[in-house]
């Protein structure tokens, strides 16, 4: 039974797993390496925390209650010898994943089941990384995690039945909707997410409409609850770039990134996190 959960990398997604993971009834040590960034964590988490209240989302008693069971620290060692489940929600990058599971691996205890958030990476190659591939799972959340409502769930070669169990249950307890789903590169949802993202690029690339006129029409005319740039700066540019990279290595050249995003990036415009990305918030903040 899970009671005690890890959650590694404090960053968008970090953060507001964090978070589910709190007001779900779960007690939660959040970690990062850096100590400004757990402190900046807090205080974003802290602000989801009061405007669930002012929506009437959450009770004062019922925010208070759950941020103290939220925890905040940079010792991921000792984090993880005392979680039953370990979340990680680092960059796609398969190095750092890399590094991230042979560290969990080593310290977490023996019954401690390891879940990524990876939103395009093989679970089977991730579980690799450890002496323990029954007991990893994908757990894909989706941005903002406190808003969006699915946890997509992929089993690797050899996760277990039961490890897929305790994956839906946790979620189920965070108040997600889940989805079970085999693995292949992008999943269901990244494949069709970055598909849009990118040809969004492109579009704005050959001068199809602005930014703004291209997220319209997505809002509007599917239906989509935000537009594409505005969903690529609140992920991040460079994240979304990475997700591209590797489903054009795996899937082919329908995926290969738009010259523009790549030059975004490479600007150093990756979004919210930068104040800049495909819109400006220098002055929205």
């Amino acid at each position: 039974m899970v009671q005690r959960i890890t959650v590694i990398g404090s960053g968008v997604m970090g953060r507001g797993i964090a978070y589910v993971s709190a007001v779900g009834g779960f007690d939660v040590e959040l970690v990062d390496i850096k100590e400004e960034a757990i402190r900046s964590a807090e205080k974003e988490i802290n602000i989801i925390f009061q405007k669930g209240v002012e929506r009437g989302k959450l009770t004062p008693e019922k925010m208070e209650e759950s941020k103290s069971r939220l925890h905040y620290t940079t010792q991921l060692e000792t984090s993880a010898s005392k979680a039953d489940l370990i979340i990680e929600a680092v960059p796609e990058n398969i190095k750092i994943k890399q590094s991230v599971f042979e560290t969990i691996d080593h310290h977490a205890g023996e019954n401690a089941y390891f879940a990524t958030n990876t939103s395009t990476m093989s679970p089977t190659e991730i579980a690799s990384f450890t002496k323990r591939p029954e007991r990893v799972i994908a757990m894909h959340f989706f941005n903002p995690v406190h808003k969006m409502p699915l946890v997509e769930i992929i089993k690797g070669l050899e996760t277990s039945d039961e490890t897929a169990k305790v994956a839906q249950e946790v979620a189920t307890k965070m108040g997600k909707e889940t989805v079970v789903v085999n693995e292949f590169p992008g999943f269901v949802t990244s494949r069709i997410s970055t598909l849009v993202g990118n040809e969004a690029f492109y579009m704005l690339q050959e001068g199809v409409g602005t930014a703004e006129e291209i997220d319209k029409a997505i809002k509007l005319g599917l239906n989509y609850p935000m537009g594409p740039f505005e969903l690529g700066d609140l992920v991040g540019l460079d994240t979304r770039l990475n997700n591209l990279e590797y489903l054009h290595k795996t899937l082919g050249e329908k995926y290969r990134p738009a010259p523009l995003l790549i030059q975004y990036v490479k600007a150093g415009r990756l979004g919210r996190k930068t104040g800049k990305g495909v819109y400006d918030y220098t002055d929205r903040e």
